[in-house]
């Protein structure tokens, strides 16, 4: 049985232009197992027990003779002047030159290939290298490498346990091959000599069925039966440590309840396929329980969303080939974009696969697929869409074309009906004495007279020692004042070197008690650590001096905040408290609460040039005005006056909780970044004063730090980098996202958090990420790196925050045993 033409899939509305079904053929022998290929425009698979097909859409099919046996694997050169492919059987392998086996056919000869090896065994997998003048031939537990040339064995790698799977020729090392097995183990070869340079440990339960090497990234990626991914670093000096683990079945999961639950926010129906059609979008519908990874594959399409905004950073994607479907994961974020399932397609002659292939280049935003049928002897050429896949499942999760993306600088004047613009009138007028459980702790001085009756002097109260002044200041010193901290302000080095050498570590108290948070002040000169016994410190940024000590809380302090004129901090408490402290003093200026809030803050910060307070309270956060009179008359001139009134609440959707919070406060912005104990993270616009997008399923648990760089050194020459932020969550790394898009730009794992919320920290210069880590050692990432660049030793216990300097390329990490170390360059 042969159909040629292609067929489009019944696969529901909208479906046709996803997957097409180009040729279909009935095998004469069992092509189940056999390891078939793809190069663009071929295909090549076996046809029956001695001949081999070659098939293309352009002509008629090209049928190879030469085997006496039944061919169990092909493979075809990576170069196409000339286009290779290689056959092997177990009584032969054969080396094929396309472009004269086409010509000899055309004049009417038999084409012959050249034979590079004979009676070698079963052979699994056959695989060119980079310059087409070696195979590697998997067969049994031995890997042979040949000449392509002529028969000649070139190495004989003995190592295996059970038969090898799959092999690949490492690109940039040169005589280097990697090679798995169905022992559950990778080894890496230095063919040329026939060493045996690395062996992993039986990694999992299931063989390993897969290999790719990711040349851009110096990874390998392995796939095995049970439908896990393993992706190890092959930097020299990373020693083949595993960068991470993806489980295809969850992923898949997770990617079709976002999907349903973008298209039930946004009031839309996903009618383009039957898996988004129906309830089986949802995790607790039926996914197939095994997904055996059949093959792994580069994929070379430039994915945009639909505002045609590019992703930020260089993403790489690849294809997975599994018994049910094709599936298409992000390299950087290691998460899914796109996944296909032959059965949700009645158009296709196979359901489920027993072996596939693809073309490694996308051509008019489609590739070839060849499968074989796990039931019958059937194999078929598939064209699949990838425009038309990606935009069938994903038009609800991007920004719609129709809004405007979003930014965290502002962009626009403030709207008249704006919460801001109502907070910042109300400043300017004489504030009530009601202020919703504000309490002012400087003490109300009794008058003789009224501040209208301009006083002679001999009225005048004592002076106290809290009330020296300076009699000899000028006018203008308050301006200069104002304009100091910005005049002395470093700029940060934007090529600085990550801070990894140990300069300093102290002890925050007498005995061991836990840092529950960390900040820097604004010019960096300050570094500010809010305590679980309820104290916060003030510290020179080298942690030579302290600087102050602040009490008054009844609890741990959860929060600390600088303002931006670098005089007040501002914290929370599990006490249900917000303080307002300035830094030249030792009480509080303000107490927020006093039955005001009816849960633990868990964050609070200045907001908007130190014209607000953000706080977060149970499943809302409060938009509070905040202000400093620091006008003075003849009388009150020594009293300052502070008040703080509640603009707005503002709840987020669908969470009991919410878990972190984060805004700008150096220059003005009107987003706001909440994240929820629903796992989902929510932008506010404060000048509309709405929810502007819900982003579900961020972590696969409630994220506990939103993390964005709020510094100036992007501000004249990448102010894009601003809309890029980091979240984490326990047991589920870090991840990069781009406000612009709402996507996921890069997953950074390699540390072992796994039971105890650490702290993340962005460089200034935007280049690293530093984290805590339960296992006593802070990490450092560099952006563009999926994988830690170093590992910072030499704690005691677990780092739980970490901070960088906003003006200096220094770190400080800050551990559950109550000890700050400071690192340097």
């Amino acid at each position: 049985m042969e159909r040629a033409g292609a067929r489009c899939s019944a696969g529901g509305r909208g479906s046709a232009g996803v997957v097409r079904e180009k040729h279909a053929v009935r095998s004469r022998v069992s092509a189940r197992f056999v390891q078939p290929a793809c190069s663009h425009p071929y295909c090549a698979f076996p046809l029956n027990k001695r001949e081999l097909c070659v098939w293309s859409p352009a002509g008629q099919p090209l049928r190879l003779l030469g085997h006496q046996h039944s061919v169990s694997a092909l493979s075809f050169g990576n170069k196409t002047d000339p286009l290779l492919v290689c056959s092997a059987s177990r009584e032969r392998v054969i080396v094929w030159n396309l472009a004269e086996c086409a010509q000899k056919e055309q004049e009417g000869i038999m084409p012959q290939g050249i034979i590079i090896g004979t009676f070698l065994g079963i052979v699994l997998h056959v695989r060119f290298s980079p310059d087409d003048q070696k195979v590697a031939v998997c067969t049994g537990n031995r890997i042979y490498v040949l000449s392509a040339k002529n028969e000649a064995v070139l190495a004989e790698l003995n190592g295996h346990l059970a038969p090898v799977t799959a092999a690949e020729f490492c690109t940039w090392r040169r005589n280097v091959l990697i090679s798995v097995s169905e022992d559950r183990s990778f080894k890496v070869w230095d063919y040329s000599t026939g060493l045996l340079m690395y062996q992993s440990g039986v990694l999992t339960a299931f063989p390993l069925l897969s290999l790719l090497i990711d040349e851009e990234n110096k990874q390998i990626i392995t796939g095995c039966g049970d439908g896990q991914l393993r992706i190890f670093s092959l930097i020299t000096d990373h020693n083949y440590r595993c960068v991470a683990r993806i489980d295809l079945k969850k992923e898949q999961e997770k990617f079709c309840n976002k999907i349903w639950k973008s298209g039930k926010e946004s009031g839309e129906r996903q009618n383009n396929s039957k898996l988004c059609r129906t309830k089986s979008v949802r995790p607790e519908g039926s996914v197939e329980t095994s997904l055996s990874v059949l093959l792994i594959e580069h994929c070379d399409y430039c994915f945009r969303n639909e505002e045609n905004i590019p992703y930020t950073l260089n993403t790489s994607y690849f294809w997975i080939g599994t018994s049910t479907g094709l599936l298409i994961i992000n390299l950087t974020t290691f998460e899914l974009e796109a996944f296909l399932c032959y059965k949700d397609y009645s158009g296709l002659s196979i359901q489920f696969a027993a072996s596939c292939a693809l073309t490694k280049k996308t051509v008019n935003g489609k590739v070839l697929c060849l499968i074989t049928s796990m039931f019958e002897d059937v194999i078929a050429v598939l064209e699949v869409n990838l425009p038309a896949l990606v935009r069938s499942q994903q038009s609800g999760i991007f920004i719609r074309a129709s809004e405007k993306s979003l930014s965290v600088i502002a962009r626009c004047s403030l709207l008249p009906e704006s919460p801001l613009h109502k907070g910042l009138n109300k400043n300017k007028k004489e504030p009530s004495r009601k202020t919703l459980g504000v309490k002012s702790t400087v003490k109300d001085q009794p008058l003789v007279f009224h501040y209208k009756i301009k006083s002679s002097g001999y009225t005048a109260a004592p002076r106290m020692t809290m009330f020296s002044p300076n009699t000899n200041l000028k006018k203008n010193y308050i301006s200069k004042r104002k304009t100091s901290v910005e005049c002395t302000r470093k700029e940060y080095p934007l090529e600085s070197s990550p801070p990894i050498n140990c300069e300093r570590e102290i002890s925050v108290t007498c005995k061991p008690t836990p840092i529950s948070c960390i900040q820097y002040s604004g010019d960096g000169e300050q570094l500010a650590c809010g305590l679980v016994d309820k104290t916060i410190l003030i510290f020179s940024a080298n942690l030579t001096n302290t600087c102050n000590v602040f009490s008054g809380h009844d609890v741990a302090v959860n929060s600390v905040g600088w303002s931006h004129d670098k005089k007040w901090l501002v914290s929370a408490s599990e006490d249900k408290t917000v303080r307002v402290w300035s830094v030249c003093k030792n009480e509080p200026a303000l107490i927020l609460g006093r039955g005001m809030f009816h849960k633990a803050i868990r964050f609070a910060q200045f907001y908007f040039m130190d014209a607000f307070i953000l706080l977060c309270c149970g499943a809302e956060f409060h938009l509070l005005s905040f202000h400093v009179d620091t006008t003075k008359d003849d009388l009150k001139q020594y009293k300052q006056r502070f008040f703080c009134k509640l603009i707005q609440k503002f709840p987020m959707a669908s969470t009991m909780e919410i878990t972190s919070l984060s805004a700008v406060n150096d220059f003005y912005s009107y987003i706001v970044l909440t994240a929820g104990s629903n796992r989902a993270l929510e932008v506010f616009d404060l000048n509309e004063g709405r929810s502007k997008a819900v982003i579900p399923e961020v972590h696969t648990r409630s994220v506990h730090q939103i993390c964005q760089n709020k510094g100036s050194a992007f501000s004249s020459q990448q102010p894009e980098a601003y809309n890029l932020f980091v979240t984490t969550a326990v047991g589920d790394g870090i991840k990069l996202w781009d406000l612009r898009t709402l996507r996921c730009e890069r997953r950074f794992e390699g540390h072992s958090s796994r039971c105890y919320p650490c702290g993340i920290a962005v460089s200034p210069c935007g280049r690293f990420i530093a984290s805590g880590s339960e296992d006593k050692c802070a990490y450092i990432y560099e952006m563009h790196s999926s994988t830690f660049l170093h590992k910072l030793g030499g704690h005691k216990e677990c780092v739980i925050n970490v901070g960088f300097s906003p003006s200096s390329p220094q770190l400080t990490t800050a551990t559950l045993g109550g000890k700050l170390q400071l690192f340097l360059p």
